[in-house]
């Protein structure tokens, strides 16, 4: 290895962009970030700018280090044995270390008619095509938004506080995260917005048409839009690489974030899966995995053992509208506790938490090193109880 380490970020999100401002701390290391878009996007603002209040993007100038270098670009394939990534370009970029934080994106649409006719926002060119499709349409069109999760919650709501007629089907309980007590004030809120909201067993979507979408109970709803939000899926990059993953296509990696198929290889992020037991996916745990995955990349470096991975989530925050959100507060298991903040105090912190978001990224690009996250004492449990490929994984950093 040269005197110098090189590192290779794949991807530019919250992952990614916190890994890259936090292996700058040595100076003798050099980061290279390589993402396919020239500019950050904020995702918890996607659903802002279907909605036309947020255009969803950020200058890579604000959040990113002046140290590291960014290419513009979209990564094909990663030799691991010759530590080097192809590029859709032809070029290659080689490492000593790389970083493997390509997000998520919509999980594919296998209901029929969904490929077809329903417009996924997971992605920022999703969102935009979405807003697009919206300004052609009359104000009268019935809208449909597929998915309770918040992602569904949080567009529908934008869309019916802009007075556009939207149903939100939910395929099952309206954001099943929050505690009854949030959830009744959600629905209420809703309701107050005009959206009509269907969720229980029979609103599974079964059929997506140009203009109607079908439940599992046999209603067909009229659509001139439908929006869908369903799951997420990440790409295929690790798997197409010989890299191991799960079923998924995460990136399987033991409790340091690294990969069981190579030292030199750290995941963080959406697209990865420690132990088999990933996180949940969200801005916040993703800025949370980025550090540690730079963490355990620098301890590399520095001959030193990388320490398992230790992260809480303290709560969960759902807009509705612009002028109301729930912020509910969580377990350090990443259950709902009854407590939550409601109406515009919980706008206020809906919106403090997104701008936050993004100040981590500004904050740790100022000085590196010094993001830290609440930490949680449930994981080794979790690991102690689960399968075969868990316990496995844990034992490589127990």
């Amino acid at each position: 290895m040269s005197e110098n380490t090189e590192v290779v970020v794949i991807g530019g999100g919250y992952a990614g962009v916190m890994a890259a401002n936090r292996l700058t701390q040595r100076h003798d290391v050099t980061v290279t970030l390589i993402n396919p878009r020239p500019a950050f996007v904020p995702r918890l603002r996607l659903h802002q700018l279907v909605g036309g209040s947020h255009d969803a993007v950020v200058d890579y100038r604000e959040v990113l280090a002046g140290g590291v270098r960014l290419v513009t670009g979209s990564v094909t394939r990663i030799d691991a044995p010759g530590r080097e990534v192809e590029l859709a370009s032809g070029d290659t970029v080689g490492y000593d270390y790389l970083v493997y934080a390509v997000g998520s994106g919509s999980a594919e649409l296998r209901v029929p008619g969904a490929a077809e006719f329903a417009y996924p926002i997971a992605t920022l060119e999703a969102a935009q095509r979405v807003r697009s499709v919206l300004d052609a349409l009359p104000a009268p069109a019935p809208v449909t938004v597929v998915g309770g999760g918040p992602t569904g919650v949080e567009t529908a709501a934008e869309l019916a506080e802009r007075g556009r007629r939207v149903t939100l089907v939910c395929g099952g309980d309206l954001v099943p995260y929050l505690h009854p007590r949030a959830r009744r004030t959600a629905a209420g809120r809703l309701a107050g917005l005009g959206l009509t909201v269907l969720d229980g067993p029979g609103t599974k979507v079964t059929a997506v048409t140009r203009d109607a979408v079908r439940l599992a109970d046999g209603r067909e709803l009229p659509s001139e839009l439908t929006v869908w939000t369903v799951g997420f899926g990440v790409p295929d990059l690790a798997a197409q690489s010989g890299l191991s993953t799960d079923a998924a296509g995460r990136l399987l990696t033991d409790e340091t974030l690294t990969s069981v198929d190579d030292e030199r290889v750290v995941a963080a992020g959406d697209s990865a899966a420690p132990s088999g037991l990933p996180f949940r996916m969200s801005a916040y745990a993703a800025g949370c995995l980025g550090a540690h995955a730079a963490d355990t990349v620098l301890h590399r470096i520095a001959g030193e053992r990388p320490a398992p991975v230790d992260l809480s989530f303290p709560a969960m925050c759902v807009s509705l509208g612009r002028r109301a959100a729930v912020f509910q507060l969580a377990h350090k298991d990443d259950t709902a506790m009854r407590l939550y903040i409601g109406g515009r105090a919980g706008a206020k912190l809906k919106e403090i938490s997104c701008n936050f978001s993004v100040k981590h990224l500004t904050d740790e690009a100022r000085k590196p090193g010094s993001h830290s996250w609440p930490k949680g004492d449930k994981r080794r449990e979790l690991l102690r109880g689960g399968g075969a490929e868990a316990s496995a994984a844990a034992e490589r950093t127990a």
